[in-house]
C-alpha cells in the first residue's frame, strides 16, 4: 500500500489534472475504497488509530495517514507498554547503564553466545544421516568440509535455511531438537538433463523440511558444485514455501 502513496504523489506532481488518475490506483485489482477499511487496527477492530477512527473509511486520500497510523501502533506507541515492561524488567536483572560500554556486537556475543566452532569430526557426532547416506558418503564428506569453510553470515544463512532460526539452541548442535537430518534426494530430471544421471543431479537444488531439521541434499558430482547450489538455494530460496 506504501507504494500506492508513491505512486499517487508521483501522479500529483506530474500534472495537476492527474487527480482522477491517482483516484483509479489499484491494489491487488481493488480500488482502497472497495477494500472496506477503517481506521482500526487490521485484526484488532477495538484498536480504533485515531478519534472515531471505527467510523473513517480509508480511500486513496487518506491512505498515506492510515499506513503511518498502522505502522505506529505495530512498532512503536502500540507496542510501548510491554516495551517499557521488558525494560524495567532487564534493568533489574542488569542495569542498562551498564551496557552502554559495550557495542552491538559485544552485546550479541555476551546475551548470545560467540559462534560455534563447526568442526568435521564435531558435526558427524551430531547430524543423522538417512536415506542413502552415511557419514562416509562421497558427498557427506563434502557437505561437512563446506559447512566447516562457512563464515559466521554463512553459516546463520544455513541455520536458517534448515531450521528456520539463525541460531541454535543453547547447547549448540547436541541440543537440536529434532536432530539434523541430511537424507539423499534422487534426481527428478524436471531442471533439465536425463532423470538420473550427474547432468541432472547437479541442476538440482537442496530442499529442506524445517519443522523436522531435514536435508535433502542431492549426490552432487563435485564439491564446487554443492557448495554453489546449496548457497543458491539458501540465498534464494529465504522465505519461500514448497512441497518437497
Amino acid at each position: 500500500m506504501d507504494a500506492l502513496v508513491h505512486r499517487k504523489k508521483f501522479l500529483e506532481s506530474l500534472d495537476d489534472d492527474n487527480g482522477k488518475a491517482s483516484s483509479d490506483l489499484l491494489f491487488h485489482n481493488a480500488r482502497i475504497d472497495d477494500l472496506c477499511l477503517d481506521f482500526t487496527l487490521p485484526g484488532y477492530c477495538d484498536y480504533v488509530l485515531k478519534s472515531e477512527g471505527n467510523n473513517i473509511m480509508v480511500h486513496i486520500d487518506n491512505l498515506e495517514e492510515y499506513i503511518s497510523l498502522v505502522v505506529d501502533a505495530t512498532v512503536r506507541t502500540g507496542i510501548m507498554p510491554q516495551m517499557e515492561a521488558f525494560r524495567a524488567g532487564f534493568n533489574q536483572v542488569f542495569p542498562l547503564s551498564s551496557l552502554q560500554i559495550f557495542t552491538e556486537s559485544e552485546l550479541e556475543s555476551l546475551l548470545c553466545g560467540g559462534r560455534e566452532l563447526w568442526a568435521a569430526q564435531s558435526l558427524v557426532d551430531h547430524i543423522k544421516f538417512d536415506h542413502g547416506y552415511t557419514s562416509n558418503s562421497p558427498s557427506i564428506v563434502n557437505l561437512l568440509e563446506i559447512l566447516g569453510e562457512f563464515t559466521p553470515e554463512e553459516q546463520r544463512a544455513f541455520l536458517r535455511f534448515v531450521t528456520g532460526a539463525p541460531r541454535l539452541p543453547p547447547g549448540g548442535l547436541a541440543a537440536l531438537n529434532p536432530k539434523l537430518t541430511i537424507v539423499r534426494k534422487h534426481s527428478t530430471g524436471a531442471n533439465g538433463g536425463v532423470k538420473g544421471t550427474a547432468q541432472a543431479t547437479d541442476r538440482d537444488l537442496p530442499s529442506v523440511m524445517t519443522c523436522a531439521n531435514y536435508l535433502k541434499l542431492p549426490p552432487y558430482s563435485r564439491k564446487e558444485v554443492m557448495r554453489e547450489r546449496l548457497m543458491y538455494a539458501i540465498t534464494e530460496g529465504q522465505g519461500s514455501f514448497d512441497l518437497s
